[in-house]
């Protein structure tokens, strides 16, 4: 019998690691427009194919109005603390991991902080959007790494709503930047 309960506890506890071991699940969380707001813009995040988010591996979520929100969120924060980063398919707002994700920039197209990247499920649905289109650049989200992450101020799409173009500086209650790094907002 001692030697049927050191068995079992034995394998208790290789359940036990094993279950402590495993990779942790991130699950994108609904979008509430009322209360939302961008973490770098504190702009309205809306229900729509530009939202995108990140969730830390503490487990405390981030959310975006441009996919150019996250990329200065994790510029300025470090990708080391980041559990996963979902985005949306532009066609059928299904939320998508963004690693998986294919994503088509020209600078001409309109996201609300005017990066002009939009997020497909997969490189055919992105290469038909850009054959539909006639411009477009196919990306993944390796070649983002490397993308500029300059704004297009003819490109800035707000549903109708006037939106200051410095409402991206370094601070949300800052004043414009006149300087400073390429690719920052607010210049």
């Amino acid at each position: 019998m001692n030697k049927r309960l050191r068995v079992l506890c034995f394998l208790f506890l290789i359940a036990g690691l094993l279950s402590a071991c495993a990779k942790t699940k991130y699950m994108a969380v609904p979008i509430q427009e009322a209360t939302d707001k961008c973490a770098i813009c504190n702009m309205q995040v809306k229900d729509d194919a530009f939202a995108v988010q990140l969730t830390t591996k503490e487990g405390k979520t981030y959310k975006f109005d441009d996919l150019g929100c996250m990329n200065e969120w994790v510029a300025k924060n470090g990708p080391e603390q980041i559990g996963a980063k979902f985005v949306r398919d532009y066609n059928t707002k299904e939320w998508i991991s963004y690693e998986a994700a294919a994503y088509v920039f020209d600078a001409s197209f309109k996201t609300p902080m005017a990066y002009g990247i939009y997020s497909f499920k997969d490189k055919q649905e992105a290469q038909t959007f850009i054959n539909g289109q006639n411009k477009g650049k196919l990306m993944t989200a390796a070649d983002l790494q490397q993308h500029t992450w300059e704004r297009s101020k003819g490109a800035m799409d707000m549903g109708g709503a006037k939106h200051d173009m410095n409402a991206h500086s370094e601070s949300s209650h800052a004043a414009p930047a006149t300087g400073g790094a390429q690719g920052s907002h607010g210049q």
